[in-house]
């Protein structure tokens, strides 16, 4: 198992400070979110990736995965009405997946709650049956670019649509490409899922549909800033042989984001290294 962290918890400094102080704390890997480097995503092209790549590599570090995939530029959605708007989402879609095939990165997790949610008037069924088409779509895409895309289960509170694990599993199921799967955020699960996580985890690894893990606390802040239990889901990840990614995700930074990546990444390794014994 390696751990990332989320870049965007550094974004108001330089990719290369981001990666320096990230090596520095123990980390392995950078989880990027497109919309921290560039104002509009879409004018991202393979020759800044692999500068993402190469900023990493200079640190030790790798770019594990993209993430917060739709939250620039503003307006995109893949349940709307409009079907230009629907091409233009997915052509973001297709670019990112060139964009994380590029930087190295082995996963790209599609959350965007408000990109797929229900459109006024649109029920929760049609909103899932339009991402599934899309998803259908970019999973050859994602496949020919040798990369995972993974759907990410969110809580209610952010959508309708894709809610536990069991959901996403039985999306996947449907689509039924190796390139598309699904992964597990603690947070997300906790407020989501009628069991544990880490019970969660334990069902779905052994089925192979997770390819992808983020830890943070149900709270919203780093692991280890409120009660979630991350040891039985190191021991979980463990017991499957795991040999992803984790990707430390808070939303919270507390009590200052350096601080919070810090604490996280000590906690994170110190789970790791009480299971290993």
């Amino acid at each position: 198992m390696k751990l990332a962290l989320c870049n965007e918890v550094l974004a108001r400094r330089p990719l290369a400070e981001q990666c320096r102080l990230a090596a520095a704390l123990g980390y392995q890997g950078l989880e990027i979110a497109p919309f921290t480097l560039a104002d509009d995503p879409s004018t991202l092209t393979e020759r800044d990736a692999a500068g993402w790549r190469e900023a990493a590599s200079a640190h030790g570090l790798a770019v594990s995965s993209l993430h917060w995939l739709l939250v620039k530029p503003a307006g995109l959605s893949l349940t709307s009405d409009d079907a230009g708007v629907r091409g233009r989402t997915l052509d973001l879609l297709r670019r990112l997946i060139a964009v994380a095939a590029a930087a190295g990165a082995r996963v790209l997790v599609h959350g965007s709650p408000t990109q797929r949610s229900p459109q006024p008037g649109q029920s929760a069924a049609e909103a899932l049956a339009r991402l599934e088409d899309a998803l259908a779509q970019l999973a050859p895409v994602a496949r020919d670019a040798g990369v995972v895309y993974c759907i990410e289960p969110l809580g209610p509170s952010e959508t309708s649509v894709v809610n536990t694990v069991a959901q996403a599993a039985a999306l996947v199921d449907r689509v039924g490409s190796p390139a598309l799967r699904t992964m597990l955020d603690m947070s997300a699960a906790s407020q989501s899922e009628a069991e544990p996580p880490a019970q969660v985890l334990r069902r779905f690894l052994a089925s192979g549909h997770i390819a992808h893990v983020q830890f943070n606390d149900r709270n919203r802040r780093g692991p280890g800033q409120g009660e979630t239990r991350h040891a039985e889901a190191v021991e979980e990840l463990r017991r499957a042989r795991y040999d992803g990614w984790i990707a430390v995700e808070p939303f919270e930074y507390l009590p200052d984001p350096l601080s919070c990546a810090a604490f996280s990444a000590g906690y994170v390794r110190g789970l790791l290294e009480v299971t290993s014994r």
